[in-house]
Formats: C-alpha cells, sequence, structure tokens
C-alpha cells in the first residue's frame, strides 16, 4: 500500500484509499497492532477505555479484524446500517468511503479555530471508566440504561452536549435523536450477543457518519472491535440492573487530585475475543 494513499492514522488502525482493481474507490482498513491504555510505575496497561496509544500487542490487529467481521455481519443480518462491505485478509477489511460527521471551523481566519473533524458516541450499560471518574458521586456499576454520549474525536477526546452539537449546527436534533437511537440499537445487539456468551459489556464506543456516495443516511462507520468495549464476567444485577458485585470488583483512589478506577473482573480482548472466535 502506498502512502501517498493514506487517508488517516488512527490509534488503532489505518485507512487507505484503493484507487485501482475490483475496490477502486472504496477504502482498505488496516488493523494495526497499536493499543490503547495508561501507564503505570513506568509500565503499559492496556485499557480500552483510554484514548492515549502506550504500546503494541502482537496480532491484536488480524483479532480486532476477525472480531469487527463478526459484529458487522451480524448486524447486517438484523438490517442496521454500516459502511462494511467485505474483509479480505486476517487484518484487512473493505469499506464505503464514508463522511463522519463533522464541521468545519466557524472563523478559521482566527489563531486557534479549528473544526470538528468527527464525533464518536459512548453509550453505558453501567458506571465505570471516565463516566465514574467524571460523576465521582455516582455508585460503580450503577445501570445507566446504554446512556449515550458525544465526543469530540482527536488526539484528546473532549466530551460535547447535545444540545451544543445543535446550537452549533454541527447536527440537527432530528439528526441527534436518529444518531442515538442507532447507538442504542446497535449497543443492544452488542450487548445481546455477549451475554449469550455469559459475558457483560459494561460499555463501548461507536462512530457514526454519512457514505460519501449515499443518501446522506446515518450509519455505523469505523469498527466494532476489542478497543471499543469494555467487558466483564462478573454482572450480578440487582431488580433496578445496578452491579452488586462492585464491592468486590471496583477498585479506586484519588492522588493528586486525579481519580482513577479499575475493575477486578473485566475480561481482557485477548480472552472474550476467543470465546466469539474459537
Amino acid at each position: 500500500m502506498a502512502e501517498q494513499d493514506l487517508v488517516y492514522r488512527g490509534k488503532s488502525k489505518d485507512v487507505y484509499n484503493i484507487t485501482e482493481g475490483p475496490h477502486s474507490g472504496k477504502y482498505r482498513f488496516v488493523f494495526t497492532d497499536r493499543a490503547t491504555g495508561y501507564m503505570e510505575n513506568g509500565k503499559a496497561v492496556f485499557d480500552p477505555g483510554y484514548d492515549t496509544v502506550v504500546g503494541e500487542i502482537p496480532g491484536k490487529g488480524a483479532i480486532a479484524c476477525r472480531f469487527a467481521t463478526h459484529f458487522f455481519r451480524l448486524l447486517k443480518e438484523k438490517d442496521v446500517p454500516s459502511h462494511y462491505i467485505d474483509t479480505i485478509s486476517e487484518n484487512e477489511m473493505i469499506v464505503e468511503p464514508a463522511i463522519p460527521l463533522c464541521m468545519p471551523a466557524g472563523s478559521p481566519e482566527l489563531p486557534g479555530s479549528a473544526p470538528l473533524l468527527n464525533l464518536e458516541f459512548t453509550w453505558r450499560n453501567n458506571a465505570t471508566g471516565s463516566f465514574w471518574r467524571r460523576y465521582p458521586f455516582v455508585k460503580p456499576g450503577k445501570n445507566l440504561h446504554r446512556v449515550v454520549e458525544a465526543w469530540t474525536k482527536g488526539d484528546s477526546d473532549l466530551l460535547i452536549t447535545f444540545e451544543a452539537l445543535e446550537e452549533t449546527g454541527a447536527l440537527t436534533g432530528d439528526e441527534i435523536a436518529r444518531s442515538v437511537e442507532l447507538v442504542k440499537d446497535i449497543a443492544e445487539i452488542v450487548s445481546a450477543e455477549f451475554a449469550s456468551k455469559n459475558l457483560h459489556v459494561i460499555d463501548g464506543k461507536f462512530e457514526l457518519g454519512r457514505l460519501k456516495y449515499g443518501d446522506d443516511k446515518i450509519v455505523l462507520i469505523d469498527e466494532i472491535s476489542p478497543d471499543v468495549l469494555r467487558v466483564c464476567n462478573g454482572y450480578s444485577p440487582d431488580d433496578s440492573g445496578d452491579c452488586t458485585a462492585y464491592g468486590q470488583c471496583t477498585v479506586t483512589s484519588l492522588s493528586d487530585g486525579k481519580r482513577t478506577i479499575k475493575n477486578r473482573k473485566q475480561v481482557s480482548a485477548s480472552d472474550f475475543v476467543s470465546i466469539f472466535l474459537s
């Protein structure tokens, strides 16, 4: 693949424009071994809930591609719209070119102005991760009923309210409602698929956009991979859906004003992927 055909280099994959052959005009996803997480005592701790690349996990790209293929095909069976076309190798996928939900800078002539490049939507079955770090008054494991939040995607992901998206003109109220509904529909399918394997999805994130040569309909783009899901095997809900095991599972800390939260029963990506791909 020629470097001049590189469209985008993300945290976990590279995107190339295909210029010849039967898929000319489409995009090629190349899933890499790059992994996000945080540093602890000088060592990388891999965690998809973080947005900083801290190292590589050998074979991770091929596993992520197979995993994404599984869910894209499942969504296709259920008539959920996405940009997926086909998988052509262990770590390469063909997709329709798509335009992320974005907005140009309103005053590009001003220093510091910047466009909204794309949006990411998180959904949460239960409270943990950045949700708890932002709202530490919430009990870890509380049932959040797949609450959806929007984030600007970049070197550092920033939370943006739906009201702000509408008032700035980035999305209309109807587009926001359709986006939230789509994210919740996909989250329900993904959660049910994991539940069938006796696993529980705590939270995840998806990216939406419009097909470049489509009818402006908002669809799932990017991918569903181990990088975008947090999964556990110790979910024990009460009648409200709150996890009753949080006391034995959750480990928090506060140091120099910085909160951390870990889940002892969180399942590593390699472990839950092996269940689907065995």
